[in-house]
């Protein structure tokens, strides 16, 4: 009579949650975009990754366009009220000096940058940081805007959240801007623009 023949069995991976933490703290240099229309919640999730980042102890510096006082001359601030304190820069290039120390850098309103912040980013992250950057990905027009193209481009990851469209309820697809000004930058909130859908910005163009 044959011996019954035993097979081991798989045992589920279980983690401490010291190792989750470690494993959180350790990080290699990336690139992480979050892009799509005004009022999707882009600052919110920058936000959110920021402060999970702080959780873990690393130290983390957060940068935004001067231009950029709609609710608060430092703070990033969230449609919703969010608000980390950040320092607000001029161009690009200051991030360099200014985030030499830091494990983790954050870049609001991207789009209102110049064309080297792509560069900075990829020196800030072949040097080991994790650089998280939130931004509009088209202007009021539907024109891809600023350096966030080439941004989306050079990322390990990038996250495209929706606003709804106020028309129909579907995904917004553009920033529709509601009063007469032809300037590409126009800080503004809900009485200078609506999230539309393709479908309802197309028809509001057919229209005019």
């Amino acid at each position: 009579m044959q011996a019954e023949r035993r097979f081991p069995v798989a045992r589920p991976a279980i983690f401490h949650p010291m190792q989750l933490f470690q494993e959180e703290n350790h990080h290699h240099g990336r690139i992480e975009v979050i892009c799509g229309s005004m009022f999707s919640g882009k600052t919110e999730e920058l936000i959110r990754r920021l402060r999970r980042a702080k959780i873990a102890k690393q130290k983390v510096e957060i940068y935004k366009p001067a231009i950029d006082t709609r609710y608060s001359d430092e703070d990033v601030v969230s449609h919703d009220a969010n608000a980390i304190h950040s320092t607000p820069v001029s161009t690009a290039a200051a991030i360099v000096e200014l985030a030499k120390d830091a494990e983790v850098v954050g870049i609001d309103e991207a789009q209102f940058f110049d064309d080297e912040l792509v560069r900075v980013c990829i020196n800030l992250a072949d040097a080991g940081k994790r650089v998280i950057i939130a931004g509009l990905d088209m202007d009021f027009q539907g024109v891809p805007f600023g350096p966030m193209p080439a941004l989306c481009a050079v990322a390990e990851d990038v996250t495209k959240v929706h606003a709804i469209c106020v028309r129909c309820g579907g995904l917004a697809h553009v920033s529709h801007r509601i009063v007469p000004n032809a300037q590409r930058v126009l800080l503004g909130e809900q009485d200078e623009y609506e999230p539309l859908c393709r479908s309802c910005y197309n028809k509001l163009k057919e229209n005019e």
